[in-house]
């Protein structure tokens, strides 16, 4: 598993991925969300897995341990790099979840990578205190998340570049810091409240970078795509 910036595929359509994808000319590593893979289904991952890049795919699972492992148990087979639930689901459906990646990955095969979401880069403290009833400053609750999934038997989180550097002080820097909000210095955050530069992520503590719209939706992907990677350096 490399650390090159990740590219988020937001993309409604398998047309479009490739459309997208047939720009560049060197194997990318990029993120496939709900969106993608429920339009398109696991024959999406095949076809971009066939192209030699890597893949995050995002699902986010969040269920009872005996569903999470079942289900991961079938998206190990798919070959991606790394896969990812829910912290929030707990202890017991973290390590189901290891272990039904464990079981369903091809014997000769690496275990895709496993990472526990902690706080979405779209949450504000006061949304966490209001709605999640969660008592905490956000970055307690994150540091939280984070020591619950490295218990549970984890390789690392998605959090925001604001915790990375917490987290890494608590779970080791090997733990992986999938940090997602990345903007090129005056993009627009969009939905995201929790935002950085590639350079800032650098500078604390991440370990792997999600960029969306500023390479997808930039004038000339490549060049973005370039300059996102000369930022932060990831080989």
């Amino acid at each position: 598993m490399t650390n090159k910036p990740m590219i988020a595929l937001d993309f409604p359509s398998e047309e479009n991925v490739f459309n997208f994808l047939s720009q560049f000319h060197e194997p990318l590593f990029v993120k496939v969300g709900l969106e993608l893979y429920l339009q398109e289904g696991p024959s999406i991952i095949k076809k971009i897995k066939e192209q030699g890049h890597e893949v995050f795919l995002d699902l986010k699972l969040h269920d009872i341990p005996n569903t999470v492992k079942s289900a991961m148990r079938g998206l190990a087979k798919l070959g991606v790099d790394v896969v990812n639930v829910h912290a929030a689901g707990g202890s017991s459906m973290m390590k189901a979840a290891l272990e039904g990646l464990q079981e369903g990955t091809p014997a000769g095969k690496k275990r895709p990578a496993l990472i526990a979401v902690t706080q979405l880069t779209s949450t504000s403290e006061e949304q966490m205190q209001q709605e999640q009833k969660i008592a905490t400053t956000l970055e307690e609750s994150v540091l939280n998340y984070a020591k619950l999934a490295k218990e549970s038997g984890l390789d690392g989180v998605v959090c925001s570049v604001l915790e990375a550097k917490a987290i890494e002080e608590v779970c080791g820097k090997d733990f992986l810091k999938v940090t997602p909000g990345i903007r090129l210095s005056g993009g627009a955050s969009h939905d995201q409240k929790r935002v950085a530069t590639p350079s800032f992520a650098k500078e604390n503590g991440s370990t792997h970078i999600v960029v969306g719209r500023a390479i997808t939706q930039a004038d000339d992907v490549v060049e973005a795509y370039h300059t996102v990677q000369a930022q932060w350096g990831g080989q």
